[in-house]
């Protein structure tokens, strides 16, 4: 793939690392990775500082989106292999400052909802199992805060998280993020990618 690409619903272009995981269909907006073994974006918390970037070699889609609030969602599809293989929606500063809203393999052979916020280190919270191999997933950018809605319809969405890494919203980047870091890799293809440029009414409400 090219050092960047532009998909037809985003209004800003899109860089790949590593770019031979990632096939891009700009025209229908439909992105697919096939995520290398042992990959993962994650700094455990009960970790040294000096491992802080220990495990952040996860394949990632990202890039810059325009100035001002913002609603960026696709539906997320995975082919589960070993636990915590993952499809997700990264938001990105800097090694230690990130945030990601994942569609996941849990321990327990479930797919599921799970969100994770580092600063310095990561925390790890499960929001709810999915009977499905898919999900709609969202981020949204409200001022200099972010809030994760998961949806099972692509209609009715559930707020995951309400969260800020910091003020400097210009240095974010927003996009895509394949791992699989207990596995042999996995594929994960996100589809029906909008991007709305206005902030959310209500993220409690369901809208």
């Amino acid at each position: 793939m090219a050092d960047s690409t532009n998909l037809a619903s985003l209004p800003f272009a899109l860089t790949a690392s590593p770019d031979d995981a990632w096939h891009v269909d700009s025209s229908s907006s439909v992105v697919t990775v096939t995520v290398p073994p042992h990959t993962d974006i994650f700094t455990d918390p009960a970790g040294a500082a000096s491992d802080i970037e220990s495990m952040l070699n996860a394949a990632t889609l990202l890039g810059s989106p325009p100035p001002g609030d913002f609603q960026l969602s696709a539906r997320v599809r995975v082919d589960f292999k070993s636990t915590f293989d993952a499809g997700v929606l990264l938001l990105w500063e800097d090694a230690r400052h990130w945030g990601k809203l994942c569609f996941e393999f849990s321990p327990t052979g479930e797919p599921m909802v799970v969100s994770v916020v580092n600063r310095d280190f990561s925390d790890d919270a499960n929001a709810f199992a999915v009977a499905d191999r898919s999900i709609w997933l969202r981020v949204s950018r409200v001022g200099h805060t972010y809030a994760y809605h998961a949806s099972t319809d692509g209609s009715y969405w559930r707020m995951i998280r309400y969260f800020s890494i910091g003020d400097g919203i210009e240095r974010h980047r927003i996009g895509f993020e394949g791992q699989s870091p207990t596995g042999d890799g996995c594929t994960a293809t996100f589809d029906q990618i909008s991007f709305v440029p206005e902030g959310l009414r209500n993220m409690r409400d369901g809208s």
